[in-house]
């Protein structure tokens, strides 16, 4: 049994797609939302028009028969339900954050918040080029688990493995995670561009560069490059910079155009830039892309002006 800690789109998309092989409860804290899912079998509020099977068990309570508890919330209220919620989770159960970000408090990772509050669990993140709407529909989707623990490894993969979500693993977490996390930047930034009129050449570039910097990040913290080209990181960042089903590729179309986003919408881009521009600090690397974001969402930097800072850098040789 899988149990799925979170009901909005993209837990529901994981309870459908893993409910058509194996019983999955999905937690809901809201009691009308578990009401309104368990009528229905629909979650109407979050993922409309897609049944869930009578596999998904809609529950408040975690389940002591899971054999793996994923979290799908988002990565800055993620240490607050660890925290109000430790007693529910039974130990010895492997724990894999489905959240992509940097906690902006802390610069802390998703697995990093888990082990924290946990500290004797498997932990593990589950992460790469997904859209709720397409893994709910039964569209093909491949994923990548990293975990450290090889013993646990590969019984995760096949667990969560479904007809239409494929699992790949990779024992490199920090890669992994800081993929699925800096992507979200790039995206702002690309969403940006198009949004300003600035064209699919600006975004190619953008991509390209943005690349650069996710490398750079996470080798600096300990991580393979090679990961960065898996799925957690090339192919992430592909899709999240390419359509309006992102939420972050949205806000940077809103700010280009100049129109105001809807506040209630969560946007881990913007944290990960403020959280990864402090790092970055730290480490002292070269992150002009990040910064711009950040400054696009917390000092009121324009699009153009910050594509001018961007254009006016020194001249330098192309390396990562």
């Amino acid at each position: 049994m899988i149990q799925i800690i979170g009901a909005g789109a993209f837990g529901t998309a994981l309870a459908i797609s893993m409910g058509a092989v194996s019983p999955v409860f999905l937690w809901s804290r809201d009691a009308s939302h578990r009401a309104e899912m368990r009528a229905t079998h629909m979650n109407a509020r979050r993922l409309p028009g897609v049944q869930m099977s009578d596999r998904v068990v809609v529950s408040d309570d975690v389940s002591d028969a899971a054999s793996a508890i994923l979290f799908a919330i988002p990565t800055q209220k993620l240490r607050t339900f660890c925290t109000e919620n430790a007693g529910l989770i039974p130990s010895g159960v492997p724990l894999i954050a489905c959240c992509k970000g940097i906690e902006i408090s802390t610069g802390k990772r998703p697995t990093e918040i888990l082990s924290e509050a946990f500290p004797n669990a498997t932990v593990a993140i589950l992460t790469g080029p997904s859209f709720a709407d397409d893994l709910a529909h039964g569209l093909p989707t491949a994923l990548t688990l990293a975990c450290s623990d090889d013993l646990n490894a590969e019984p995760l993969q096949g667990l969560l493995t479904t007809p239409n979500l494929r699992i790949y693993r990779t024992n490199d977490i920090i890669g992994a995670e800081l993929g699925g996390a800096l992507k979200n930047v790039i995206a702002i930034a690309c969403g940006a561009a198009i949004g300003a009129g600035l064209g699919d050449s600006a975004r190619a570039a953008l991509m390209t560069r943005g690349f650069a910097e996710m490398v750079r990040v996470s080798v600096g913290l300990g991580a393979n490059p090679v990961t960065l080209n898996g799925l957690s990181g090339f192919g992430d960042l592909v899709l999240t910079c390419s359509s309006d089903q992102s939420r972050n590729y949205r806000l940077g179309l809103s700010l280009g155009r100049n129109e105001l986003f809807p506040s209630s919408t969560t946007v881990e881009g913007v944290a990960t830039a403020r959280a990864m521009c402090e790092l970055a600090d730290d480490l002292k690397l070269d992150l002009p892309i990040t910064r711009v974001v950040d400054a696009l969402n917390s000092d009121g930097l324009k699009v153009p002006e910050a594509m001018a800072m961007l254009l006016s850098r020194p001249l330098k040789e192309e390396t990562c």
